[in-house]
């Protein structure tokens, strides 16, 4: 799977530690920054991982910030995403399953290193359900989204 990562000032530390797990998890990663602590606002990097989700460049997205939020209600903001805040391993896996989640936000003052491996792995391994009912809601969030 090939994988965008990015991060902010906030949570740049722990996207190192993301970003080699998931090469060693074998996945492809493209890494659109940030890469150092100096302040950058979230919403362009989330951004820039929209874009790489949505062009098919990447199959999925993770962003990290600080608490997650951020993040995840900038990349909500473009059209095609679904992110959601995952702070445990059962969201992690089901906000895939259940609701085909695209870009999984981390608060990098929520979690620690080997909390977000485990989060990381979760959301990599879940899929979309065939569940008739998954599919149709997700669906409306895709009418959703042509509404504007």
């Amino acid at each position: 799977m090939r994988l965008v990562i990015g991060s902010d000032h906030a949570g740049w530390m722990l996207k190192g530690a993301v970003v080699d797990h998931v090469r060693a998890l074998g996945h492809e990663v493209i890494d659109v920054g940030s890469f150092d602590d100096q302040p950058v606002d979230f919403p362009d990097i989330a951004r820039e991982v929209a874009r790489k989700v949505t062009s098919g460049e990447a199959d999925r997205g993770l962003m990290v910030c600080g608490t997650g939020v951020g993040a995840s209600i900038a990349a909500n903001k473009m059209k095609g995403i679904r992110a959601a805040v995952c702070h445990d391993i059962h969201s992690a896996h089901q906000c895939v399953e259940h609701d085909d989640v695209n870009v999984m936000c981390i608060g990098a003052q929520i979690v620690g290193p080997w909390l977000a491996k485990d989060l990381i792995a979760s959301y990599l391994q879940a899929e979309f359900s065939t569940d008739a009912d998954f599919r149709r809601r997700v669906e409306k969030l895709h009418a959703m989204d042509a509404e504007g």
